[in-house]
């Protein structure tokens, strides 16, 4: 309650918890069983775990907390970074609806040394504009100064015009594939179809990809904690200071993005 002018309010309000009908606890609950499992959930198990009466509403839930999973203003990527342009989607699966074959996704990895990884950052490709897709990624993603390497695709040698130091090395004159230079991404995106595959099992809707890409992400840059109630108590902390997202607005996804 307001000390001056008597209007009261909850402390829920204005987060990702306003208006719930759910006890709080129960929301902990579904926190924990998602922060706490290495490789995650789907909105199935935990309907199952927690006894929703309804899918709809555990798949609600599941994207409420996808859309806290990622800051707006989280640090950018540096030193060394892989960046290359991917395809993560199954034929098979595409043509009844899921993720289609031909979906792109781009990459940014940091390269650190001794052959480890440090901090991904992952979205959703816009095929039609590729190249200027590309390259607001990268100057989103990655801080100026930076090296960045990838393939020899010419629309990409831009980015040494952009203040970055730019490496490329698969170009006509090499024999090497790609996943030879440039390891970092192409084992990120072989772990993500590892989990789209096993604990989505590539139900995942093309619209809300991006959305499972943020939960990705979010698992990834927190794989070596040793306390998994660390990543509880972030995504808890990124919770209330997330947006409420109704149900109609999760359903939405072209009207959610645009906000």
């Amino acid at each position: 309650m307001c000390a001056d002018c008597g209007r009261q309010t909850s402390v829920t309000a204005g987060t990702i918890f306003h208006r719930i009908r759910t006890p709080l606890s129960t929301w902990f609950a579904a926190i924990w069983f998602i922060t706490s499992q290495k490789n995650g959930v789907s909105a199935l198990g935990l309907q199952r775990v927690l006894g929703f009466g309804s899918y709809e509403t555990a798949w609600a839930w599941m994207h409420k907390l996808r859309r806290a999973m990622v800051r707006p203003d989280r640090d950018q990527l540096s030193g060394v970074v892989e960046f290359d342009e991917v395809f993560i989607g199954n034929e098979t699966r595409g043509k009844a609806g899921g993720v289609k074959d031909n979906c792109a996704a781009m990459i940014a990895v940091e390269s650190l040394p001794g052959r480890k990884l440090g901090r991904v950052r992952i979205e959703v490709a816009d095929v039609a504009r590729s190249t200027s897709s590309l390259m607001d990624f990268a100057t989103r993603t990655i801080e100026k100064g930076s090296t960045i390497r990838t393939d020899g695709a010419t629309n990409l040698r831009r980015l040494s015009t952009l203040g970055y130091q730019h490496e490329y090395f698969v170009g006509l004159s090499s024999t090497e594939p790609a996943h030879v230079n440039l390891p970092g991404v192409h084992l990120v995106a072989s772990l993500l179809k590892r989990w789209l595959t096993g604990t989505l099992h590539y139900a995942v809707s093309q619209e809300h990809l991006g959305y499972y890409l943020d939960e990705y992400t979010f698992r990834f840059n927190r794989r070596t904690s040793k306390a998994r109630g660390l990543l509880f108590y972030r995504l808890l902390q990124q919770a209330v200071e997330t947006d409420p997202h109704p149900l109609a607005e999760l359903r939405n996804t072209h009207q959610d993005q645009a906000t």
